[in-house]
């Protein structure tokens, strides 16, 4: 298959190094033309566990190209992937100038059948304003060329993307034309074949489909959240509570960890934008405005909870964090709850520690030389003479630490673990003051 995909951040590279391992041809165009020159030197601008060996092999088997050639990217594919970001705007809607501005470069261009595939998150209705751009851009140059428009949602996590391409557990096809779904499942055949996967279903319900997904795994973790704030209150432990309720087959354990709230660049833009398209056909969506106020307050749970242990007065404390991306097998930091608790650090005047396995580089971009924040080389380089050690991401080297040796490098053998990755009761026989979300001695962050 031939195979065009315009835009070469998170979903593009995943999904055209994913494309070209079934053995298809893939060029990725982009318009950053540093970004082509990195990727064709076989630099990987993100981290995601076994990206950079697949690029690189399916680059010198010559499946795999980057270019910033437009005109040969619309020339070169069948299937015209559009995979370029959709940002949110200030009042929460996605942004679809990069979209449009692909469908009218198709449009500019194009000379023959293609099927032009809109793989970016967007919102419903997005498909018919592409098709539109593309006869546009025909007719502004009194061309023709037979072209379909199918919406083919991303269900990619980060840090498990590739697995995730290569064995789907759907793959959701939103199309109008029967022949379309036939060359789709061809294009797919490959990633399907042990069992068909494929669910095809009308355009405006496919581009439904992605924003539903993440909302409803947005809902599950406000939702537990708000449970493990009851559940200090009460004198519950989350962690029992949740093992209780996931044994029932129709909750289940996935996404019911609670935590420090969600953050990545799927779940907050994603749940702003469907509250937004909720809003402009008329409907209160009640339930996602809580998830998102939910998911604001949690955020800023580990510098309630410090405020509170040290009476309020942080200005002059050094506090240690584990954790910078929002999640781990990851270095992307949007949205992430850590870039809250940092800047809230910060303003009370503490000093800050962090650490990260893999978001260093990242943190060193958006804080650049920084007042009191210090970026150390390990983990317990992070804890040394702190006062207190954050827990905000959950990498599983963050798991086992030598706790010997953490109390001997804190001021305060005192930890706040936003993950809940430690036995309150071993925690405690070890020495430590211990405060995790939900369980364990109770300290009531309003």
């Amino acid at each position: 298959m031939r195979v065009t995909i315009f835009g070469s951040g998170y979903v593009g590279l995943v999904t055209g190094a994913c494309l070209a391992e079934a053995g298809n041809h893939v060029v990725c165009i982009d318009v950053d033309a540093r970004k082509v020159e990195r990727l064709n030197q076989g630099e990987v601008p993100i981290h995601e566990p076994g990206l950079d060996a697949l690029i690189k092999r399916n680059r010198e088997a010559g499946r795999l190209e980057f270019t910033t050639d437009a005109a040969r990217g619309v020339e070169h594919g069948l299937f015209q992937l559009i995979a370029v970001g959709t940002p949110p705007d200030e009042d929460g809607s996605a942004d679809l100038r990069h979209v449009l501005s692909v469908a009218r470069t198709i449009g500019e261009r194009l000379a023959r059948y293609a099927i032009v595939i809109t793989k970016s998150t967007v919102p419903v209705g997005t498909a018919d304003k592409v098709r539109a751009e593309v006869e546009k851009a025909l007719a502004g140059r009194n061309a023709r060329a037979e072209f379909d428009v199918v919406s083919n949602p991303e269900f990619l996590k980060e840090g498990a993307a590739i697995q995730d391409f290569m064995k789907p557990d759907r793959v959701v096809i939103g199309t109008d034309n029967p022949r379309t779904t036939e060359l789709m499942r061809a294009l797919y055949e490959p990633f399907t074949r042990q069992h068909d996967r494929l669910i095809v279903m009308d355009i405006r319900s496919a581009e439904l489909t992605k924003y539903a997904a993440n909302a409803m795994l947005a809902t599950k973790i406000s939702f537990m959240n708000e449970l493990a704030n009851v559940a200090e209150r009460v004198g519950a432990d989350i962690e029992k509570v949740r093992i209780g309720i996931g044994s029932d087959p129709r909750i289940g354990y996935s996404f019911i960890y609670p935590g420090t709230g969600y953050g990545g660049s799927c779940f907050p833009k994603d749940v702003k934008a469907l509250v937004r398209s909720a809003h402009e056909v008329g409907y209160e969506p009640a339930v996602l405005k809580a998830v998102e106020e939910v998911n604001e307050h949690q955020k800023g749970i580990l510098v309630r909870k410090a405020r509170r242990v040290f009476d309020g007065r942080l200005a002059g404390r050094t506090l240690a964090l584990w954790g910078l991306a929002f999640k781990p097998n990851t270095d992307d930091m949007r949205e992430a709850p850590s870039r809250v608790i940092v800047d809230a650090l910060l303003a009370d005047g503490a000093q800050v520690r962090a650490y990260d396995p893999v978001a260093m580089e990242e943190a060193r971009r958006l804080y650049g030389r920084a007042a009191g924040l210090t970026l150390c080389r390990d983990a317990y380089a992070a804890a040394e003479q702190a006062d207190a050690l954050l827990i905000v991401t959950e990498w599983q080297e963050f798991r086992s630490p030598d706790f010997d040796r953490l109390k001997s490098l804190l001021r305060r053998p005192l930890i706040l673990d936003g993950r809940n990755l430690y036995d309150p009761a071993l925690i405690a026989r070890l020495g430590f003051d211990y405060y995790a979300i939900g369980r364990g001695k109770s300290l009531v962050a309003d």
